[in-house]
């Protein structure tokens, strides 16, 4: 992991503390099968969107994963955005920008900047999904899209979810309906992570039985080894994308209604 000095980060913003379990940033990496599969539904689902687009950038960047993604398989920099300190201070990405700032703050300078907006595994921290919402949309560009990526189940919703900062998980109904309620619809959606579904349901209920409440994010998302990974990864791909039968999470573009 790149130190401060070599992974510069600009303060637009003091950091601050947000809902995030601080432990994920040291288990999720790069070669870890579901942010591998996250990329692959990306490309799927919004195609030459990803290389067309002016200037794109994520919001909730964490440490990188998405960044270093766009910038290794689309040769692209993606600009990140976070409170979280100590995330930013691990980012992966090589050349992309790296921002300290609260989108409440709403900088002039970033003011309908980016043609596309990435909002991955973040609204489901949010308690205030439309006022964060629209906080958001102060930097689309007017023609600009917006894609999210949620945890999607509202009965798999478990210990992990709290440990993780998880207020909520969604379907495509209730993600369609916070949408709406900042003016914006939604123009292409899928579930992924069909197979994963059976892994999920194993998970909520070993996490209900373990005490060790600390462990509990290695234990919902540690792969545990390079063999555990690479069969993961294998039955991870085993759906088609688009698919609106069923997943672990949900991927959608929106744009303004």
């Amino acid at each position: 992991m790149p130190s401060e000095a070599q992974r510069k980060i600009e303060y637009l913003s003091p950091p601050a503390p947000v809902s995030m379990g601080d432990q994920w940033f040291e288990i999720a990496s790069i070669d870890h099968f579901w942010i591998q599969r996250r990329f692959r539904v990306l490309q799927s689902l919004a195609g030459q969107m990803l290389t067309s687009s002016k200037r794109v950038a994520e919001f909730g960047c964490g440490h990188g994963l998405l960044q270093r993604q766009f910038e290794a398989a689309l040769h692209r920099d993606v600009s990140g955005f976070d409170l979280n300190e100590i995330a930013l201070r691990q980012n992966v990405s090589k050349t992309s920008g790296v921002f300290c700032y609260d989108i409440f703050q709403e900088n002039g300078e970033l003011a309908q900047a980016f043609d596309l907006i990435l909002l991955f595994d973040v609204l489901e921290h949010i308690s205030a999904e439309k006022d964060f919402l629209l906080a958001l949309l102060y930097h689309l560009s007017p023609a600009g899209k917006l894609i999210i990526n949620v945890p999607a189940g509202h009965w798999a919703f478990s210990e992990y979810d709290v440990a993780a900062g998880h207020v909520r998980r969604y379907d495509i109904t209730t993600l369609r309906s916070a949408a709406s309620q900042a003016g914006l619809r939604v123009t292409k959606w899928t579930y992924w992570g069909l197979p994963l579904m059976p892994a999920l349901v194993a998970r909520k209920a070993l996490l209900a039985l373990q005490r060790n409440k600390e462990n509990i994010i290695s234990s919902g998302f540690d792969s545990r080894s390079n063999l555990v990974n690479s069969l993961m990864a294998t039955l991870a791909a085993c759906e088609f994308i688009p698919q609106h039968l069923a997943g672990t999470s949900l991927m959608a573009i929106l744009e303004r209604a």
